[in-house]
């Protein structure tokens, strides 16, 4: 396999870095920039921006290879629910669905929000992951039709609390999103979309559920695996 880094003049830990501080942490490229000033690196906020086009995607697309071989992904329960996303003044939506534990399992990013585009956003989901035993919804009308072609209406569940789950997993994309000013078209939504939630889901340690030790455990172990990446 030819390396990935062998054109650019910085070194692979300092690429790592710059992208795992951009699409990790709600920070802008100005602010990456200045981090990395401080500690010697001299680059251009558009540098990191060229950095996590290029490589923010590749990273997230080994990530997700790698936990699919680690993690079996949960088929008892879906969550599913769509985020308003505004770009250049149209209204978008993005699709996400998480498991139980609040793992993103994928997103989607649409210009409708009709039983087409669910349609679509479940058969992929599914076709990477296989037929979850039940998927939780709100009451939007194109889950119900979108199920109802794919056969699986009545492992569809909705309720006023039931799709909590999802809601919460929104927040750290919204903080996200709110950093980067919103996004400029439904391409680059769609690519930082995966890319952001592949990394959430492989520094999202749960430290509010397991003890410090533990924790420093498991941070240790997240942090080793994803200078692998540069390997």
């Amino acid at each position: 396999m030819r390396n990935p880094f062998r054109c650019f003049n910085s070194s692979s830990e300092v690429i790592l870095v710059a992208v795992m501080m951009y699409v990790r942490y709600p920070l802008s490229l100005r602010q990456v920039e200045d981090i990395l000033f401080e500690r010697g690196i001299d680059i251009s906020h558009e540098t990191v921006r060229f950095w996590w086009n290029r490589f923010g995607p590749l990273f997230a697309s080994e990530i997700r290879r790698r936990r699919v071989h680690q993690r079996s992904y949960s088929l008892w329960r879906w969550h599913v629910d769509e985020v308003f996303v505004r770009i250049n003044g149209v209204q978008h939506y993005l699709w996400r669905a998480v498991d139980h534990e609040g793992e993103v399992i994928e997103v989607f990013a649409s210009k409708r929000r009709n039983r087409k585009a669910a349609r679509k956003f479940l058969r992929r989901a599914m076709k990477r992951y296989g037929s979850p035993k039940m998927i939780v919804t709100d009451r939007l009308a194109s889950y119900g039709a979108a199920l109802r072609t794919l056969k699986m209406k009545l492992r569809q569940r909705c309720g006023r609390w039931l799709n909590n789950r999802a809601e919460n997993s929104h927040q750290p994309f919204r903080r996200r999103e709110g950093a980067m000013a919103r996004f400029r078209d439904i391409k680059t939504l769609q690519k930082f979309a995966s890319s952001h939630a592949a990394v959430h889901n492989h520094f999202n340690l749960e430290r509010h559920l397991v003890s410090r030790s533990t924790f420093k455990q498991n941070r240790s172990a997240a942090l080793a695996e994803w200078r692998k990446l540069a390997a």
